[in-house]
């Protein structure tokens, strides 16, 4: 048994640390343009900051990005050649909407996009699309509070009716929301979220939420009724929840964690609250003013699939000394079982295929991985070449854990998409020099760089992992 022969391998980006472009064809400030590199980002994207426009003391790497925004037909044809045959990209907000609560879109916006899936289409390649990845216009967050307030589903319904009224021809897989539960960890960044003096965080988060997966339904019903073809999913950071030992609190400790993540897609995919989610509102005196037209709305306008994100598992204790650690924002302890990237994130490729089964058993829906990647300080050699043995080497195992979790396990798997397929700007630290792709792009931490893009060793790995359809995982 292998890979589907339909399987879509390929690459996934993200417009706000990809694309660039923040001032062209009429595109407004986001959410995303103004989290800056350096010790405040943290801050800025926890939603404690206040800040709300750009300023000369601060370095902005989403504003320019790796230009995709001037480069996209080069960068398709290098994803063309490495055979890719789905791009995972998402749509800057405000370069549809500027403001975000105009009645009209921004036509200059929408030929921008339109141009870059005819180039897609022209290599054969799907395009991917998520709706929002963490993108949030700066007015829709000044004006109305970011997701806490429910008026924003009304303009997001408004963004996903023109996105698959004007892209029909062009794309069929869609994503809603971005890791939607980062909100609960990066509030600022997953939603817009600022906090006030006193203000329930706990509560604004999850009120939060339940406007973002009202507005995720709407996007599934917008998009079944416009295109019936159309496949939509939800996109959650995944990863399995491990007790750092059988010490019972620690095992109920993992249990709850794995449930801040779970509620999200059980909303998604089976159309309502879990009875602990319930109860968390209970006891956050979280009053969500469900409707019976809401509740109607959730249940009627399932996904059609679950993507994720995958980099690491994670370990969580009760006890105090069992020492911290952190991977993609979310705190635990050190697995000691685990060896670490360069940025402490424990490397575990069979936590990959735990974490599928994990969801299908739960779910019985297909899956999507839709990230998946090491982030490594790359340098290239004296005749510009990366070789990155070390990035092969995760994937590769990863890639393995994947086909287990199918051909072992019977899961059933629409396709892969690794993350930063060519080098973006981190969106954890905002850095350069932690790179993810096949491709390398000449930009270091502070912005400087020619933007000139390099095929690493990793390149022509990927191609022959294409190829052959995961048949052939060697370096050699």
């Amino acid at each position: 048994m292998s890979l589907p022969k339909d399987f879509l391998w390929g690459g996934a980006t993200a417009a706000n640390q990809y694309e660039g472009g923040w001032n062209e064809c009429g595109r407004g400030l986001a959410n995303v343009d103004v989290t800056p590199w350096g010790p405040d980002r943290r801050k800025v994207m926890s939603g404690t900051a206040g800040v709300h426009s750009l300023d000369d003391s601060h370095f902005y790497p989403g504003l320019e990005a790796v230009d995709f925004y001037h480069h996209y037909k080069e960068d398709i044809a290098l994803f063309a050649e490495m055979g890719f045959k789905v791009f995972r990209m998402s749509i800057a907000w405000s370069r549809i909407f500027p403001k975000g609560d105009e009645e009209e879109p921004n036509e200059e916006g929408l030929r921008f996009y339109e141009d870059v899936f005819r180039e897609l289409k022209k290599h054969n390649i799907e395009p991917l699309v998520t709706i929002t990845h963490f993108d949030c216009p700066m007015h829709l967050i000044t004006e109305y509070g970011g997701w806490k307030n429910p008026k924003l589903i009304e303009f997001y319904k408004r963004l996903c009716q023109v996105l698959f009224t004007r892209f029909r021809p062009y794309v069929k897989w869609w994503l809603t929301f971005n890791e939607i539960n980062m909100i609960l960890h990066l509030p600022f960044m997953g939603a817009g979220l600022e906090f006030e003096e006193g203000e329930d965080r706990e509560k604004a988060k999850y009120l939060a939420a339940h406007n973002e997966l009202l507005a995720s339904a709407w996007a599934v019903k917008i998009g079944h009724e416009v295109n019936p073809e159309n496949m939509i999913g939800c996109m959650v950071a995944a990863g399995e929840f491990y007790p750092y030992s059988p010490m019972p609190e620690d095992v109920f400790l993992a249990q709850q964690k794995e449930r801040e993540n779970l509620m999200f897609i059980d909303v998604q995919a089976r159309g309502e609250y879990p009875a602990y989610a319930k109860k968390l509102f209970e006891r956050l005196g979280l009053d969500l003013g469900m409707t019976p037209e809401q509740e109607a709305l959730l249940k009627d306008n399932p996904v059609d699939f679950i993507s994720f994100s995958y980099y690491t598992s994670r370990c969580v204790s009760t006890r105090p000394d069992a020492g911290e650690q952190v991977g993609n924002a979310f705190k635990g302890v050190k697995n000691p079982y685990l060896k670490a990237s360069d940025w402490g994130w424990a490397i575990d490729p069979l936590g990959l295929r735990t974490t599928m089964n994990s969801l299908y058993d739960r779910y019985q829906k297909p899956l999507f991985i839709v990230e998946n990647g090491l982030g490594a300080k790359d340098v290239p050699d004296a005749d510009g070449r990366v070789q990155d043995d070390y990035r092969i080497e995760y994937l590769q195992r990863h890639l393995q854990a994947m086909k287990d979790a199918v051909e072992l396990d019977g899961i059933p798997l629409l396709g892969y998409t690794a993350w930063g397929c060519i080098d973006l700007v981190s969106a954890s630290t905002g850095e350069m020099s932690k790179r993810y792709g096949f491709i390398y792009v000449d930009r270091d931490d502070q912005g400087h760089g020619t933007l000139k893009r390099l095929k690493k060793k990793s390149f022509d790995w990927y191609k022959k992992v294409i190829a052959t359809n995961g048949e052939d995982l060697t370096n050699e």
